[in-house]
Formats: structure tokens, C-alpha cells, sequence
């Protein structure tokens, strides 16, 4: 082993770096700034998992309890992403929002809890601490209905007499074959 380690240093890369390098055309660097703020949630490992009926997910010998939150009573039967951070942190996304962060130990993280009960209200998340946009429910436009009486309309009142035409009996019913002798 230390026979290859000495090749490598004093004949190899010598070698290789003047085999393989090259002075720049042009001035610069090949690396520029990113404008994707999100690069926590990319850099994660990804998996996806249906919640269990008690609204829990597991990973192998892991289990996390799925955090209540306003927008469905339960999310047992849905499928969520758990991404796995690279400090070791857990977090279970459904879609857009934010239903759980834990600690690598799988334990809730206090400052995730704190934070969206103090911001939220009513106790519990409801969705991505990035995604605090205030959203209007209200109608744009109000709806116009217009005011009706307060009786449904009805048939006339005057009574026609109308004689209804009866359908003659068809042969079979009458007991005859319907052949003429």
C-alpha cells in the first residue's frame, strides 16, 4: 500500500496535471450565484410514505407522529414527503406545507412547534413557515342575486278540460294471434 501511495505522489500526478491542464481562454469563473432560496429542501433525501390510520409515517425502524393542522382533520391515507436534511433534521411535507419537523432523534423540534403555535394561533401547524402569505377568501365580486317572492311558481289556476285519447289494446293482450283468416 505505501508502494502505490508513493507512485501515485511523486510519478502520477505530476503526470496527470501536466497531461490534463490547461491554460483558460478567457478570464472568469464557471460558478455563479443561485437564486433558488430553497436549497434546504433540494439537498435532502426524499422519500415518500402513506400516513398509517393513527396519522403516523416510518422509515425503517423510525416512526413520526403527524402534527394537527387546520387545513384536514386527518392526514391518514394521504401521501407525504419526508425529507431528510443533511444536519440530521426530519421533515414531512403534504404538497406545500409543512405537517412536521423533528430532530434526528425523531423527537419534535421545540422552535418549529413554538414558532407556528405563537404565528398561527388555535395550537398546531398548519403549513410551511416559508409560505406566510396572507390569503384573502372573500369573493372579488359580490354575488348578485336578485330577490324573488317568497312563493315558488305554480301551475294556472284556470282548469281546461283535456280528454285524454286511450291507445287501443295491443292484439296479444286481447288473446287474439293478430292474424286475419
Amino acid at each position: 500500500m505505501e508502494a502505490a501511495n508513493r507512485f501515485l505522489r511523486e510519478r502520477y500526478i505530476a503526470t496527470f496535471n501536466e497531461k490534463f491542464t490547461a491554460v483558460p481562454a478567457e478570464k472568469g469563473t464557471a460558478f455563479r450565484r443561485t437564486a433558488r432560496a430553497d436549497l434546504d429542501w433540494i439537498f435532502t433525501v426524499q422519500t415518500e410514505r402513506v400516513v398509517a390510520k393513527d396519522n403516523t409515517v416510518a422509515i425503517g425502524d423510525r416512526d413520526w407522529q403527524v402534527e394537527k393542522s387546520r387545513f384536514r382533520n386527518s392526514l391518514a391515507g394521504c401521501t407525504v414527503t419526508i425529507h431528510q436534511h443533511l444536519d440530521g433534521n426530519v421533515s414531512i411535507r403534504y404538497g406545500p406545507h409543512v405537517v412536521g419537523r423533528y430532530d434526528a432523534d425523531a423527537r419534535p423540534r421545540e422552535t418549529f412547534c413554538k414558532k407556528t403555535r405563537d404565528g398561527r394561533g388555535k395550537g398546531g401547524t398548519v403549513e410551511a413557515l416559508e409560505n406566510r402569505k396572507t390569503v384573502s377568501h372573500r369573493s372579488h365580486c359580490p354575488l348578485e342575486i336578485p330577490k324573488r317572492d317568497s312563493h315558488f311558481p305554480t301551475a294556472a289556476t284556470t282548469s281546461m278540460n283535456v280528454t285524454k285519447k286511450r291507445k287501443p289494446r295491443s292484439a296479444s293482450s286481447r288473446g287474439t294471434s293478430g292474424l286475419v283468416d
